[in-house]
């Protein structure tokens, strides 16, 4: 069974909308890092009523109502602001000296762009998020490198991010560009007083010119929900 939350993909792409106007326009002067924006639609998804639906026939029913759209839209933005504010009084990339400023070292020349990969670990017995614990992407053997040091692996799960974890791997070298390489991936879900849960899958990549340094939520790889059980 295929079940889809249409607000997903609603909010995700009116935050990117809205970011990228701040980063062309400036007019704020609100931070436009990744995870802020990440935080953002995290903060629109947890107070926004979802809207499921099953089939294609679902989707299309959905985007006739032309006037329920156009209020979805004004809500969403009128969240997205609201919950921007916020982030940017208090943004989780701040450490003891103020914002980690990293330069990120990406490769030269032909590189595979790696998605950006979002999930949701749930607690079996009830559907709740899980609010503690953590989730890691394994690849080779080993937690995948991260593109910078403001993005976790192992994830740590929270109350605040509704059983939501994120990452975004480092691109890896390329012989050339147009070069196409299987990519084998394992989101391993860890938390206490729960059975260990693993789901492992691959994409294909097609490497392009250059590494992408820019964090973008219109390439993203969702994985399957993943229910934990108590021990």
């Amino acid at each position: 069974m295929d079940i889809r939350n249409l607000m997903e993909e609603a909010v995700l792409s009116m935050v990117e909308e809205l970011f990228t106007i701040e980063e062309t326009e400036k007019s704020l002067g609100f931070c436009t890092c990744g995870q802020c924006r990440l935080d953002v639609a995290c903060y629109v998804l947890n107070r926004i009523k979802p809207e499921y639906i099953v089939s294609s026939r679902g989707l299309a029913y959905s985007e006739r109502d032309f006037l329920e759209k156009v209020q979805r839209r004004a809500d969403i933005i009128s969240l997205a602001k609201e919950g921007w504010s916020r982030v940017d009084h208090r943004p989780r990339h701040l450490g003891a000296g103020g914002a980690i400023k990293v330069k990120v070292e990406l490769p030269e020349g032909p590189a595979f762009n790696l998605p950006t990969i979002m999930g949701r670990a749930f607690n079996g017995m009830n559907f709740e998020p899980l609010a503690e614990g953590s989730a890691t992407l394994v690849m080779d053997g080993s937690p995948a490198p991260m593109v910078d040091p403001n993005w976790q692996n192992p994830f740590i799960l929270a109350q605040a991010t509704a059983g939501t974890y994120i990452f975004w791997a480092r691109p890896m070298q390329a012989k050339k560009a147009g070069a196409e390489k299987s990519f084998s991936f394992e989101i391993r879900i860890d938390v206490p007083g729960f059975e260990a849960v693993s789901h492992y899958f691959e994409f294909d990549i097609t490497a392009d010119r250059d590494a992408r340094d820019e964090f973008s939520l219109q390439s993203v790889h969702k994985v399957p929900d993943l229910y934990l059980f108590p021990k």
